[in-house]
């Protein structure tokens, strides 16, 4: 396989180090036999290893968060002989659950900035799932313990009860959706950012331009995308939307789309 060539068509360095990983990781698989993993990928880099993957015509991977529909997975590269069953039962030796319970609530940006404050990489963590009572923080198997320790001399969990659990007892986040209707001149994708994030039409570009927007969980880079209906958008930073209901139009020519933000 030549690394170089394949690696060529990619611009972006940040892109190229993260794919000559995974070949690196599809090579380690064959040699070894046994699964090969990544770090927890963002929804950007969860596309473009999707992308890739296809390219080459590889097929022996499953992205995994530690419960469906999550945002940030990991990648698990796993050899031909081993079958589905082979392969979840290595997800319980890659992804541990840090949960932390205390009498009142904290939002995500509580958690993460914590997380953040402590110096560890946010590669090393995935979701965090937050309730009424604490969260549920998914965090690779080999930063568990360190997590946990450090968490607990930050002054804002000082009171709380930190354990680490397995993926089964996991609490599984109850969704919760923010009805919101917009009027856009048309179905054009910088038309739904610009109103949805708050912005200009400029502005909305521009978020577009920087990869910020994922529709399907898929990257989309280009501003004259029409939108579906039932298309989910997820604007990094502003939040996920579901396209729900196309209304009729105002006088002025704009279509009214009703959208629920997920909280």
């Amino acid at each position: 396989m030549d690394k170089q060539k394949i690696l060529s068509d990619y611009k972006k360095q940040e892109d190229k180090m993260l794919l000559a990983q995974i070949l690196d990781k599809i090579e380690f698989s064959k040699q070894r036999e046994k699964p090969e993993y990544t770090d927890f990928l963002d929804m950007y880099q969860v596309a473009l290893a999707k992308t890739f993957m296809k390219k080459i015509e590889f097929e022996n991977y499953i992205l995994y968060g530690g419960f469906e529909n999550a945002e940030r997975n990991v990648l698990i590269i796993y050899p031909e002989k081993y079958n589905m069953n082979m392969v979840e039962k290595n997800y319980s030796k890659i992804i541990k659950v840090i949960r932390i319970s205390l009498g009142g609530k904290y939002s995500h940006r509580n958690y993460l900035g914590g997380i953040v404050k402590l110096g560890m990489k946010r590669e090393k963590v995935g979701d965090i799932l937050v309730s009424d009572d604490g969260a549920d923080i998914l965090v690779k198997d080999e930063s568990t313990e360190t997590l946990k320790q450090e968490l607990g001399t930050l002054t804002r969990f000082e009171n709380a009860k930190i354990d680490i659990v397995g993926l089964q007892e996991l609490k599984e986040q109850e969704i919760k959706v923010e009805e919101l209707n917009i009027m856009v001149p048309s179905l054009r994708l910088d038309n739904f950012v610009s109103d949805l994030a708050r912005t200009s039409r400029s502005k909305a570009v521009q978020i577009i331009d920087s990869e910020r927007v994922f529709i399907n969980g898929q990257n989309e880079t280009k501003a004259s995308k029409q939108v579906k209906l039932g298309d989910v958008i997820t604007i990094r930073g502003k939040g996920r939307f579901i396209v729900k209901e196309f209304g009729g139009n105002t006088r002025s020519g704009r279509t009214v789309v009703k959208v629920e933000k997920y909280v």
